[in-house]
């Protein structure tokens, strides 16, 4: 009974970013899962490889490559997920990223873009795929923050500000869209994706990182996948408005950036 909770048979869900790393992972969870999985991101051909997947798996794929910057692409992507699969049950605002850099080189435009990227795409999916959710009776929206939205590290302002307004985001859209459709969000830790390759691929600056995590190791991206599922599942139905931390237990920056005092 437990298990059947985290079934997700006859859900349509779209993901974001969803060409490599959390996103991938994130749409295979779901498809495994049960759910048909929509997914977006700029590389076609990744896209292609995932939707083989989640297809060997027995479930529909929807791939829109597109330039999730682009608010209009976003809003297109809701409308066409829900014109070829069906319906829209489940969205998994996983896109964002912004470069660190330093208080002084950060830019108000660049603070502005890291803004848009990370809360305005989540914003405006959110926005196209509501009334699609309410359409199929109600549904779940799973917001991918990052644990630096409430810790402090140098080279992090841009990234955390946007990380930090999307958690708050969370909690205030899961206010105004309950009881029919409960929005969560995780709070991500480090983990093994490409973002982090360049670091990664230093046994040094890994191994520091490592020590710095109290579970002594960087995350998989499947370790994120499960719990995104577990939110969007009626195993997570009494769960809105609420920041799930998968982080190793960090409870402050892992990595910190070689940046001087000025």
């Amino acid at each position: 009974m437990i298990l059947d909770a985290f079934r997700l048979d006859g859900r349509v869900a779209v993901v974001t970013g969803a060409g490599r790393g959390i996103g991938a992972a994130t749409a295979l969870g779901l498809a495994e899962a049960g759910a048909d999985v929509a997914i977006a991101a700029r590389s076609g051909e990744q896209l292609e490889e995932v939707a083989g997947k989640i297809r060997a798996l027995g479930r529909r794929a929807l791939t829109v490559p597109c330039d999730l910057s682009d608010l209009a692409a976003v809003r297109t992507f809701a409308d066409r997920a829900a014109d070829e699969l069906g319906r829209i049950d489940i969205v998994v605002n996983n896109v964002g990223g912004t470069m660190p850099n330093t208080l002084l080189t950060t830019t108000p435009d660049f603070l502005e873009e890291a803004f848009r990227f990370n809360v305005s795409t989540a914003h405006a999916l959110t926005q196209a795929a509501v009334p699609h959710i309410l359409s199929a009776g109600g549904g779940s929206i799973v917001n991918v923050s990052s644990v630096m939205g409430r810790t402090a590290g140098r080279g992090f302002l841009a990234y955390g500000t946007a990380k930090a307004a999307l958690t708050h985001w969370t909690r205030l859209a899961a206010t105004d869209l309950s009881p029919k459709i409960r929005v969560n969000a995780i709070a991500v830790g480090s983990v093994l994706t490409s973002a982090l390759e360049v670091v990664a691929s230093q046994p040094e600056i890994k191994s520091q990182m490592e020590d710095a995590t109290p579970l002594g190791r960087l995350g998989q991206p499947w370790e994120i996948a499960a719990g995104i599922v577990y939110l969007c599942s009626p195993a997570g139905a009494y769960i809105t408005g609420k920041i799930l931390e998968i982080d190793g237990g960090i409870d402050r920056p892992n990595l910190a950036l070689p940046i001087p005092d000025l």
